[in-house]
């Protein structure tokens, strides 16, 4: 195989000197080149939070958990449903129960300090080996093989790798591992996430702009728009459930806490039925209940969910099954998973005509 190694990384930091994107937990190339180090907390929290969620849509969130909660200690002392409060809208939501149980290992076991180590950064809670060799090549320095899916986008168009996804990741991982170098190796991560996301972007990539334009062999045989090849996706089943939404003359709706397993776990949502073909759900208390006209839609990673939504208004002092009525005073409908806020948005329109 050609030493493809040394002219990529140095092609590549040359451009992230020039085109790096300004972040809030970046510490600029000009900073980290005099040997200035980003906070590894900021660089965990955003790790974490850009698990398959986008850098806009995450930058608002990190701001907000930074003034918060400004240090790891500040995090862990912090009640779980106030975290999971702020979470609300950034999906995946056990994300933000593991980012709970590693800040408080952190400062239990390790004084508040996170391991400066590929090891022992995925030994954490919620810390798997991709996010543990970005931690430890962005904040510690360390010469990890950092792959998300920008990178496996420029390995696959840079080595004209035509084995289709997911089966062809390792052999990615691989490649990859064969361009990073030992020096200024967090920077150079952050080069090739910066790459894939501005110019080797998944369609249409802007090819005649690219650093690494001569060094492409998937430029070279015109096929760099088509790489990386995947295999068919198979069809999301369709999953049915009942959403129950009463609300108190008082203006307090009944709201339960789901179980901390599972989708949506620990988050607050409306009682309801499981998901499935059929779905079957006794009313979570005595009442005149509504169904709304339409339907809830929703996807999930792996199936598309449908809810009926079914309406009720109750008086002062009406007992239910499950779940406590809330007031205006104690919860938020912005502190409710995307999928729970869209319940509320269409249960509020039949409230009007119940």
């Amino acid at each position: 195989m050609r030493d493809t190694a040394r002219p990529v990384a140095e092609l590549l930091l040359a451009w992230y000197d020039r085109a790096a994107r300004d972040l809030p937990w970046r510490v600029p190339p000009a900073d980290s080149k005099a040997g200035i180090r980003p906070d590894p907390y900021r660089v965990w929290l955003s790790e974490v939070m850009l698990q398959q969620t986008t850098v806009p849509a995450v930058i608002g969130y990190f701001h907000r958990f930074t003034e918060r909660w400004p240090d790891i200690h500040a995090l862990a002392a912090e009640r779980d449903a106030e975290v999971m409060a702020a979470w609300a809208g950034l999906g995946y939501y056990a994300r933000a129960r593991n980012l709970l149980k590693c800040a408080r290992v952190v400062v239990a076991e390790h004084g508040g300090h996170f391991p400066d180590t590929r090891a022992g950064l995925q030994a954490l809670p919620g810390i798997g080996p991709y996010t543990a060799a970005a931690i430890a090549a962005i904040a510690f320095g360390r010469a990890e093989n950092v792959v998300d899916g920008n990178v496996e986008r420029v390995v696959a168009r840079l080595f004209a790798q035509q084995k289709p996804l997911p089966g062809v990741k390792p052999e990615l991982v691989r490649l990859a591992a064969t361009l990073t170098p030992e020096a200024r190796a967090g920077d150079f991560a952050q080069a090739m996430m910066d790459l894939g996301a501005t110019i080797c972007t998944p369609k249409s990539p802007f090819c005649t702009t690219c650093p690494l334009h001569d060094a492409c062999l998937g430029r070279a045989e015109g096929m760099a728009a088509r790489l990386p090849m995947r295999a068919p996706k198979t069809a999301r089943p369709v999953r049915r459930g009942i959403a129950y939404v009463a609300r108190r003359s008082d203006g307090a709706m009944l709201l339960e806490r789901r179980p901390s397993r599972g989708l949506l776990g620990g988050m607050l949502g409306w009682p309801g039925s499981d998901w499935g073909d059929a779905p079957l759900a006794a009313p979570p208390l005595v009442a005149d209940w509504h169904v709304c006209p339409g339907e809830v839609r929703h996807t999930f990673t792996h199936f598309h969910l449908r809810l009926e939504v079914r309406v009720a208004e109750v008086p002062v002092g009406t007992i239910a099954s499950t779940g406590a009525f809330l007031g205006p005073d104690a919860f938020a409908p912005g502190d409710l998973p995307t999928l729970m806020r869209k319940v509320h948005e269409h249960a509020l329109a039949s409230f009007q005509v119940v």
